[in-house]
């Protein structure tokens, strides 16, 4: 203020002259005169300013502690803290520095430091006090409890002073320090802080109440009891003591949802809170409800007006706070309004009409959360948004490039098809001067928007593909790839307009993964295209002029070409010889193979091509496709049954079965072991697009490695016994037999053969004070198809350990599998230990222990294996063996249902179909992708349409399951239930 008022003063003094210049502007005033005049007022307040800076020393530089404590002394001294409060001051933040930077006080310096601390309350000096208290609170947290309550008494004191900034400081420090029993005592001081007259100490006491809520029950069981003078201090005038009271009162009612309605319901219609931020917590709280009135299931319909008494109300509250005059409010109402679940676009409206004006606000800060709120409801809501166009294109030039972006992405969910050229004008513009994050941004925005008008694929490509030649970064141009042939995927129109537009992006691209991924795109695509020849020029000169990686790519792309089109291959083994000599091993054996296949598949099936005859100008052209029993076609086009990953972790199981590798049994891909997909994960919109890369490949572009898979089944080759029954098909995830809080803890992996079951109880002992012996679990159950064959028991389990006991159980190959419970109990002996030698105590004694019922379906007996192309092999398969069904399902949504068949069927979905898209449940049927492997190498396919009922009374299951075998058809079909 003191440096403002002298500027002011300074502003309003006339311009004085000095003498010499006066003297000057007598002889005549020159410029010479004048610069020299003005060097020298420079120069002056330059060595001003130097000389302040030289004389400059920081208190905080080149500290030592024992330099502090030896200078903290003068805290003991009577004289030195009444008479220099800034020197202790000063020695008090060069402690606070010390411990920040990681320089903690050990117990002997933190008691003298704080017995010291206490001698400086005898000083009236407000800035010294202040420091005092920061120092207690911010070193509280890191020293000896017993060192802290040095100071209790002081800070008590201190709080039932007469001077509110002491009281107020007071009370926050004692809320870091104080333990339930000391809050006790203190609690009727605390009290009558809560609703004292000074706003200061009421709000100081209000937010330590909160703090001590969420430090340990005890203290929030007393904080409770306070809910009356939290009650009363919310008709405080003053703003932040009504905002720090609803706080609490939140946190004490939160788990109480009657009380939190009650609570919103009484500020709501009372209108007595004055303070903005205590109505924005009030309408925040007031959406939370009406948020878990949906999800919960207590409103009957999608109308929050015509739903219940609290639902009725509480909407009312929120859109009465849009007329708010506090900005805030308004804001956070009409962000509350917009986020409700499934709402009707006539309660969205209002709204919506605040959002529009505050578009327009000269704010940025306003316009940014205005319009990112929009962007939120173009999702579901466009045409709600679309009357904000006009305001939203005005917005594309604001200089906030957030805002900008926000406003475009916005255009593209709501803008119309007429509008598009007209966007992409605006955006060509913008795209050019805002960073690589927000162009990511719009181009998945501009991906949407063919999605949803596919008449202007070609004008939405080809403006992503001129911006491939623009400068860029990595992920830029790959979100342009991945745009382009997700749309490849989703609209086929765009096939080969996409696929000449990525030719001429790596005939100039920098980036080897791009350039490997797109000719491998190529290979898949190209050949099935009007005329694949256009193709072979841009993927060629890859090969003369890119590295090894992208070598290796093209050459393998050329095969695919010459393997799908036999018209081509001359040509193309032509081009491949010219890689025989290449310097990099990959590229030249693949080269070297393509070479030798295509020499003999031309050689067996020499290509004929089709006479030209005019009278037959009107006939269908020959189709250029490999003949039946091409080798080509085998070798160059067929992929492996599995993948890479899988394939290794098979080979590893093979390895590990006993009597592998002495076996006279030939190794082929159909004898090695089943082995099954990981969970499948949810899709993510911003994952890498399947381009048809490899699990490495991905690995490399997303920096996510898969982790090396234990087999499971390893416990049970160790053990000679179950080894020689033979190799395991497939072991179940491990169930829970027991509750995880109980003395013994015992979970079962299921491990399949083709003639045995063996149960695998992995038992932990949780009693410390005792030694389990001879450890078996007792299988009980009634069922035509398994019977009990032997046990192998734990021999000892001491305190803590896991150990495994085995069950064999025989399957009677010629009944038909159908689900069975079998009643496990848990068999041991006991021993008593001494807790600390761990000797035993006594000799054994038996125990029983009751489990959880275990249950053999018929799912375990299905190995869950993806397969490449679901479609072609359904197709394959054909419909034989085919069993249909249709179930009526009691589940109330849709994702449940889909679940539930997956669980029930025990088999892997394939294409992405385990998971509903967000936002989409319930509104179309569904349609299921599984397959899998039953026991003894039969392979499944199921597809399943799972429909919500627009009654809601459940979900209607329509099923059909194909198979070699007409009974595992059966069997899995059955498997609903």
């Amino acid at each position: 203020q003191i440096i403002v008022a002298g500027n002011q003063q300074r502003q309003r003094r006339p311009l004085q002259i000095p003498s010499t210049m006066e003297s000057q502007q007598e002889e005549g005033l020159t410029i010479n005169t004048l610069m020299k005049e003005v060097q020298g007022t420079l120069d002056k307040f330059k060595l001003e300013d130097d000389n302040g800076m030289a004389d400059y020393y920081s208190p905080y530089a080149n500290l030592e502690k024992a330099q502090v404590l030896h200078e903290a002394r003068c805290f003991h001294d009577p004289t030195a803290v009444r008479e220099s409060p800034r020197k202790c001051c000063t020695v008090i933040a060069q402690l606070l520095h010390l411990t920040n930077t990681g320089q903690y006080l050990n117990s002997a310096e933190a008691t003298e430091v704080f017995f010291g601390v206490t001698k400086l309350f005898m000083s009236d000096d407000a800035s010294l006090r202040r420091m005092v208290y920061l120092f207690i609170k911010d070193v509280a947290e890191t020293c000896n409890p017993d060192d802290v309550i040095i100071v209790t008494s002081s800070l008590t004191k201190d709080m039932t002073c007469d001077v509110d900034l002491y009281r107020a400081n007071a009370l926050r420090v004692l809320a870091r320090i104080v333990d339930a029993a000391m809050l006790g005592a203190i609690e009727r001081y605390v009290k009558q802080a809560v609703v004292d007259s000074s706003g200061q100490v009421s709000s100081a006491a209000l937010v330590s109440a909160t703090h001590l809520f969420e430090k340990n029950a005890e203290s929030a069981a007393i904080v409770k009891r306070w809910i009356g003078e939290t009650t009363e201090a919310t008709q405080s005038p003053n703003e932040m003591v009504q905002f720090h009271a609803m706080q609490l009162l939140y946190q004490i009612k939160k788990h109480d949802r009657l009380g939190m309605q009650k609570l919103v319901t009484q500020f709501s219609q009372r209108n007595t809170l004055k303070s903005p931020l205590a109505l924005v917590l009030l309408v925040r709280y007031t959406a939370k409800l009406l948020h878990d009135e949906v999800s919960e299931g207590r409103l009957p319909g999608t109308s929050f007006q015509n739903g219940s008494n609290f639902s009725r109300a509480g909407y009312a509250f929120l859109e009465a706070s849009l007329r708010h005059k506090s900005e805030m409010v308004v804001y956070e109402a009409a962000k509350a309004i917009c986020a409700l679940p499934n709402i009707e676009p006539q309660e969205l409206a209002p709204a919506v009409n605040v959002m529009q004006l505050f578009l327009s606000s000269p704010k940025p800060a306003v316009r940014f959360a205005a319009m990112k709120t929009v962007s939120q409801v173009a999702v579901n809501h466009p045409r709600m948004v679309s009357k904000c166009n006009e305001d939203l294109e005005a917005l594309i030039a604001d200089a906030n490039r957030s805002i900008a972006t926000l406003a475009i992405t916005t255009l593209l969910k709501t803008g119309s098809e007429n509008s598009v050229d007209r966007l992409l004008k605006q955006i060509s513009v913008f795209l050019s001067e805002i960073p690589d994050e927000y162009k990511i941004t719009i181009v998945k925005s501009l991906q949407r928007l063919c999605l949803t008008y596919p008449a202007k694929h070609r004008v939405l490509v080809g403006f992503l593909s001129n911006f491939l030649r623009e400068e860029g970064g990595f992920e830029f141009k790959r979100s342009i790839v991945n745009s382009i042939v997700s749309l490849i995927k989703a609209v086929p129109e765009t096939t080969e307009s996409s696929l000449l537009h990525l030719c001429e992006f790596i005939e100039d691209c920098e980036f080897t993964m791009l350039s490997t991924q797109i000719l491998h795109l190529l290979g898949e695509l190209g050949p099935a295209t009007a005329a694949p020849a256009r193709y072979i020029r841009f993927i060629y000169n890859r090969v003369i002029l890119e590295n090894s990686a992208v070598r290796a790519a093209a050459v393998a792309a050329l095969s695919k070409f010459a393997a799908r089109c036999p018209s081509l291959r001359t040509s193309i083994v032509t081009l491949l010889k010219r890689s025989l000599d290449d310097e990099d091993d990959e590229t030249r054996d693949r080269a070297s193979v393509a070479v030798s296949v295509l020499k003999g598949a031309m050689e067996e099936f020499p290509y004929v091509p089709p006479v030209e005859d005019p009278e037959e100008a009107d006939a269908e052209p020959v189709a250029d496709v490999p003949q039946v029993g091409d080798p080509a076609a085998y070798v160059l086009l067929q992929g492996l049954p599995m993948s890479f990953e899988r394939l290794d972790r098979s080979i590893r199981a093979y390895v590990q079965a006993p009597a592998a590798m002495v076996s006279a049994e030939q190794l082929t891909l159909s004898t090695l072991p089943v082995v099954e997909e990981h969970a499948e994960p949810e899709p993510v919109a911003d994952e890498v697009d399947d381009m048809g890369a490899d699990s490495a490949l991905k690995a490399a572009v997303t920096g996510k490695e898969e982790k090396e898979v234990v087999d499971p089944a390893a416990a049970v080759y160790a053990i000679p016994e179950l080894a020689s029954l033979g190799r395991v098909f497939r072991s179940s995830p491990a169930t829970e037999l027991s509750e995880e809080e109980t003395e013994y803890v015992v979970r079962c992996v299921k491990h399949v053969m083709p003639d045995h079951i063996i149960l695998q109880f992995k038992i932990q002992n949780t009693v410390e004070d005792q030694r389990l012996v001879n450890c078996t679990v007792a299988v009980e159950g009634e069922s035509e198809c398994f019977e009990v064959a032997g046990e192998i028991a734990a021999e000892s389990i001491k305190y803590g350990e896991t150990q495994d006991a085995f069950t064999v159980i025989n399957r009677n190959a010629d009944a038909p599998l159908a689900p069975c419970n079998f009643e496990c109990i848990l068999r041991f002996g006991v021993v008593q230990v001494d807790p600390k030698s761990g000797e035993d105590e006594s000799e054994p004694f038996d125990e029983e222990y009751p489990l959880e019922e275990l249950e053999i379906a018929t799912s375990d007996f299905m190995a869950k294996v993806a397969v490449p192309d679901f479609r072609q092999a359904w197709e394959n398969v054909g419909n034989t063996n085919e069993v249909l069904e249709k179930f009526a399902l009691q589940f109330k949504k849709q994702e449940d249902a889909v679940a539930a068949v997956i669980d029930f069927l025990g088999m892997q979905p394939c294409d992405g179909t385990g998971h509903i898209k967000p936002g989409e449940g319930g509104k179309k049927p569904h349609m299921l992708h599984l397959s899998g492997v039953f026991v003894g190498g039969t392979s499944v396919l199921a597809r399943a349409q799972v429909a919500a009922q627009g009654d809601a009374s459940g979900v209607l299951l329509k099923i059909a399951v194909r198979s070699d075998d007409a009974t595992v058809s059966r069997m899995v079909a059955d498997c609903i239930r």
